[in-house]
């Protein structure tokens, strides 16, 4: 390596927007992140969403599930049945 060019390689403090901070080494003296090893939801097994101006929300009603229909009252159910056994209109013995 060529001397003098390199730039130096020294102990960092990291900031993480949790709170939590910890010491690396890097060419910066500080750092800031946003998501770190105590808050990642990989690491923490827990899903924190971070919603800015709504954008989750959003998405869920554009791309989401629709809702759910409601299940059939015991009343709907025997009217279907009844319209099932029933011959069509118009139809005659003969």
């Amino acid at each position: 390596m060529k001397p003098e060019i390199h730039p130096e390689y020294m102990q960092a403090t990291v900031h993480c927007a949790c709170g939590n901070t910890f010491l690396t080494r890097s060419t910066k003296e500080d750092i800031h992140v946003e998501v770190c090893s105590v808050c990642h939801p990989y690491f923490t097994g827990k899903q924190r969403l971070m919603d800015t101006a709504g954008r989750v929300e959003r998405f869920r009603r554009k791309w989401g599930k629709p809702e759910e229909t409601k299940e059939a009252t015991p009343a709907a159910e025997a009217a279907a049945e009844e319209g099932a056994e029933s011959e069509p209109v118009g139809a005659e013995e003969g």
